[in-house]
């Protein structure tokens, strides 16, 4: 855990470190505050925006308005942050609190009264100054496990607010007792085409290092010619730290210059997905290491590229024989060095390339459009990253576009057209992605006989129906009994195909709120007594599934409102 002290301050926003404010708020919470997950780590199809503050393993903990301000958007909702509120501050920054188990105060009735509004439970709002204003040290909020969260934690982050931009708490004055260097735990050098060759090979190869008595790290001998490229896997940790978190700046310098180079000091939301095309996607997917590539094959705009000669890409010619150097720092400087002497080698590869050419050859930067039997793919131009050969093909009424070892940068069309099944069975249709036995959907359009979805990511679809209903159900039935001691409600909701698109609740015949807790499949009534008569209350939860298949769960408790 990273033990941190929070000291930060205020001025005209910079991206120069030294420039940034120092002084000027809080802490988020009143705890020594551990760091679990640091800015720019690698996530999976995202950088890490922000940090993950640990709360002690549990929920409940006071969040606090790290400065004045007022509330500017609130966001509930089941995936990504959760229950999550952003305060705009004076100076040009605004704060965000994510994963909360609950607002407070003002904050919380207008949550309440929003989601009464709209009947629902997901919401989004955006505030006015003035209309919900907060002071520093105010308790915002309590900490929660809400949304995307894997476990308790407070997500806390600055924005610019002007660009909207995400920038490092570090550059706020966040001291940490940190004077560990990162590390390097793999390095691998890859040929770059099909008439490179680096240590008689075609493939990537892993570089095994060695520990200096200056404490830098010398690489094996690297036999090249053609143009090569090198990735790392690297981590950081701090003192008093036992997790990993990633690593703030990395620099390939070749002959005393720096030919690729990125660092974590903001990011911009549009750009989360690149860090696919930034890691060796493919051995990622095999083996869940990732390794950053110091190099682009084919450029992507990616705005934390800071340096980028040559696209980083080494040319090694007859007579070449040069030391390449790599070095990744920290936030404070600490730093891990790598030598790795580069030298030409005619020798043929006797280990071949991997590929696999079909006769479908996607170029990225063109658009494509591929179709067999009833199934028609549109792939836009810039879907990919680079260029490939893809497997395609239509058998037993399913469609198999490759695998997911490719990534995908946006969304491509699939389209599949159905003349045969009745107007009725279509109305419980879609396309859903294939994963063994396991099915999943994706939201479909019917347009005539034609069903069409949005992906983004390859594999294995096809057309599937769903005529089967959600699921409800109660742990303990309160059927005719009295609950007086009972402060909530509990149901859990499932859907074994499409999965659950609405739920509803009602007492009494009126709407009322249940929070639903997708990672427990879990819907929650606090009650309210204004809505509870003396005696018998009607509870009745309404849930329907993506393709309009409906559940009711009706019961009835007894309550006495009589203090």
């Amino acid at each position: 855990m990273k033990y941190i002290s929070l000291i930060l301050l205020f001025s005209i926003f910079s991206y120069a470190q030294n420039e940034y404010p120092k002084d000027y708020f809080r802490s988020p919470l009143d705890i020594p505050l551990q760091l679990s997950g640091n800015f720019g780590e690698l996530r999976p199809n995202h950088f890490h925006a922000g940090f993950d503050f640990k709360t002690n393993q549990k929920e409940g903990l006071n969040v606090y308005a790290v400065a004045d301000g007022y509330v500017s958007r609130i966001k509930v909702s089941t995936g990504g942050y959760g229950k999550a509120i952003y305060i705009t501050h004076a100076n040009g920054y605004t704060s965000v609190y994510g994963h909360l188990q609950k607002a407070v105060g003002p904050i919380q009735d207008k949550i309440i009264a929003l989601q009464y509004a709209e009947k629902s439970y997901e919401i989004e709002a955006f505030f006015k100054p003035g209309e919900l204003m907060v002071n520093k040290s105010d308790i915002i909020a309590l900490s929660g496990n809400t949304g995307g969260s894997e476990g308790p934690h407070l997500h806390f982050e600055f924005r610019d607010n002007k660009t909207e931009n995400i920038i490092n708490p570090l550059f706020f004055g966040i001291q940490i007792l940190d004077k560990k260097n990162p590390i390097v735990s793999s390095l691998l050098v890859y040929p770059i085409d099909n008439t490179s060759v680096v240590n008689e090979s075609k493939r990537p190869v892993i570089l095994n290092l060695s520990l200096q008595q200056d404490g830098t790290y010398l690489s094996q001998q690297v036999f090249a010619n053609g143009r090569i490229g090198f990735g790392i896997s690297a981590s950081d940790n701090d003192n008093v730290s036992y997790n990993s978190n990633g690593v703030y700046k990395t620099q390939l310098i070749s002959n005393g210059r720096v030919v690729f180079g990125y660092e974590f000091d903001i990011m911009v939301f549009d750009e989360a997905r690149y860090i696919n095309a930034f890691i060796d996607y493919s051995r990622y997917k095999k083996t869940h290491q990732r390794v950053q590539k110091l190099f682009m094959k084919n450029p992507y705009p990616w705005r934390n590229i800071y340096q980028n000669y040559e696209n980083g890409i080494i040319n090694v010619s007859p007579n070449t024989s040069d030391i390449q150097r790599i070095e990744v720092s920290d936030f404070f400087n600490n730093k891990t060095i790598i030598s790795i002497p580069v030298k030409y080698s005619a020798k043929p590869a006797l280990i071949k390339e991997e590929v696999k050419v079909t006769k479908y050859l996607v170029k990225s930067k063109v658009e494509s459009n591929f179709e067999k039997d009833n199934f028609s793919v549109y792939f836009p131009s810039n879907t990919f990253y680079d260029d490939f050969y893809l497997n395609f093909d239509v058998r037993n009424n399913s469609l198999f576009l490759h695998d997911d070892s490719v990534p995908v940068h946006s969304n491509f069309t699939i389209s599949v057209e159905d003349t045969k099944s009745s107007e009725e069975d279509k109305k419980k249709m879609f396309i859903a992605s294939v994963n063994g036995n396991k099915l999943t959907y994706i939201a479909t359009k019917l347009i005539d006989n034609t069903f069409t979805c949005k992906a983004r990511n390859l594999g294995q679809f096809t057309l599937a129906k769903d005529t089967t209903a959600p699921k409800i159900s109660i742990a303990k039935s309160i059927e005719g009994k009295w609950i007086n001691a009972q402060k909530s409600i509990n149901v859990t909701i499932s859907d074994d195909l499409s999965g659950v698109k609405s739920y509803h609740g009602y007492i009494n015949d009126n709407w009322v709120l249940f929070e639903y807790e997708s990672k427990l499949k879990r819907l929650t009534h606090v009650f309210n007594d204004d809505l509870l008569v003396e005696g018998a209350n009607k509870l009745k939860v309404v849930v329907t599934d993506n393709v309009g298949n409906s559940t009711i769960f009706e019961t009835q408790f007894n309550r006495s409102q009589k203090k």
